[in-house]
């Protein structure tokens, strides 16, 4: 049987402003079959035809996230690999979906070998009670899956946490930041950007309008010239989008850069210059 090829960002955002209109599942419960939620079943279609995937459980891919959040707008997720990235066996991309979300499709990450490791932490919105998944796709083709349900509701039309006005100020401000020095070695690194994110569902209490959408849409990440991570996003992602993840430096040292497009075409770019442990 011939696979499906991979998810290009243009189909996937085509769905994602399709799935808007299918109907939310009235009162999920987290006993309910994952495989069974209606949502799923239309992304699932969309995305992969009739691909198997596999409960990746501990042998591929893990993904953690809170039981119940705490904050519907801020909800820590993190998606581990477990397995180095090598040649021989390697995960290319990871896309994260959140079934309820009126864009459930969330994320798409791609990964090359520079990456070290495909692992990923961000923090996204949730707008009601929800299965989410990460779904990674493996060298050979193959797709594995990690499933958890969230308690949470309400996060795509909460307010903003910092005043529109300052926000709009710090605009595009990156920060990036290294764990420790370079050791030849996946080394952990932190993304932060200064955004909005606005999901097009929050009203201004003064205009009594809706405050436009307007997101990070694109991330890309490179050390030392190569590509380490490239991120297509939505507005899922929670205001202020923040991104963990890994690179493996370069014995001569390199620049770590961050290249950032929102939904308005503006492009934000930082740089940090490392030099490898001694």
């Amino acid at each position: 049987m011939m696979q499906r090829p991979t998810l290009t960002r243009r189909q996937a955002l085509a769905f994602a402003a399709l799935a808007v209109g299918l109907p939310a599942q009235a009162q999920l419960k987290s006993g309910d079959d994952p495989d069974g939620s209606p949502r799923w079943k239309q992304v699932r279609a969309s995305l992969y035809g009739d691909r198997p995937i596999v409960d990746g459980g501990d042998r591929v891919i893990t993904l953690e996230a809170p039981g119940r959040a705490e904050d519907a707008a801020i909800v820590p997720i993190a998606i581990r690999a477990a397995f180095a990235q090598t040649a021989e066996r390697h995960i290319r991309q990871v896309t994260l979906v959140i079934d309820n979300n009126p864009s459930p499709i969330a994320a798409i990450f791609s990964y090359t070998l520079d990456s070290g490791r495909a692992d990923i932490e961000t923090r996204v919105r949730i707008d009601e009670y929800t299965f989410v998944r990460a779904i990674a796709e493996t060298n050979d083709g193959q797709l594995y899956s990690s499933t958890r349900f969230v308690k949470a509701a309400g996060g795509c039309s909460a307010p903003p946490g910092k005043d529109p006005l300052a926000a709009k100020a710090s605009l595009g401000q990156i920060r990036l930041r290294v764990a420790e020095a370079p050791a030849r070695q996946p080394v952990l690194a932190q993304l932060m950007i200064n955004h909005p994110n606005d999901s097009g569902m929050v009203m201004d209490q003064l205009t009594r309008q809706y405050t436009p959408a307007h997101f990070v849409r694109k991330v890309d990440v490179t050390y030392a010239g190569k590509r380490v991570l490239s991120a297509d996003l939505d507005f899922s992602i929670s205001e202020n989008p923040n991104l963990r993840f890994y690179f493996v430096p370069t014995e001569a040292g390199g620049e770590l850069k961050a290249q950032v497009v929102d939904t308005q075409d503006l492009h934000f770019e930082q740089g940090l210059s490392l030099r490898p442990a001694l």
